[in-house]
């Protein structure tokens, strides 16, 4: 389903690879770079409206601590729990939180035999998990970039792919 172009947002906080942010600020509009192989992870908290976006490159920071350290982001299980940790200080509650994920597209000739999108969604469900949450809604996969974003104020959660013209709705409240 597509949708219209957002309205004016107060702050457009844009997220790049190996980044995230957290907002209160129901004006605000957390987006994503173009994901590709990398994962897109949402995270919202409704009955307050507080969320978060993390744009994550590798499955797990066991490769370079060093640099999981300087940027957790960089890493799904780094990434998630830093992104986990922030929203709850701004008082999300974890029994209210949902998840949203895109982006694991495969744009990389595939027989190479390292498939880092298939490891990026393998690991993040692995990890939910563990930690006993599941995915509200997903996108992933496929051969087309796209980019993802979470308007605070709604909940919805919008991906936008290349050479398309509107906004594909993922979560729509």
């Amino acid at each position: 389903m597509s949708t219209e172009a957002p309205a004016a947002h107060a702050a457009r906080v844009l997220v790049g690879p190996a980044s995230m942010a957290v907002s209160a600020n129901p004006d605000a509009l957390l987006c994503t770079s173009p994901l590709g192989s990398c994962l897109g992870i949402a995270v919202y908290d409704p009955s307050i409206k507080v969320g978060g976006l993390l744009h994550t490159m590798l499955p797990a920071s066991k490769v370079n601590p060093k640099r999981a350290a300087q940027r957790p982001g960089m890493f799904l299980d780094t990434g998630l729990s830093a992104l986990l940790e922030r929203v709850q200080n701004l008082h999300a509650s974890a029994e209210n939180l949902q998840f949203f994920v895109a982006g694991g597209a495969q744009v990389m000739d595939e027989t190479s035999g390292f498939d880092i999108a298939r490891s990026n969604c393998d690991s993040l469900a692995h990890l939910l998990e563990q930690l006993g949450f599941k995915i509200y809604a997903q996108c992933v996969g496929g051969r087309t970039n796209c980019s993802m974003e979470l308007t605070l104020g709604t909940g919805e959660v919008r991906l936008r792919y290349c050479g398309q013209p509107t906004a594909k709705s993922l979560c729509k409240r």
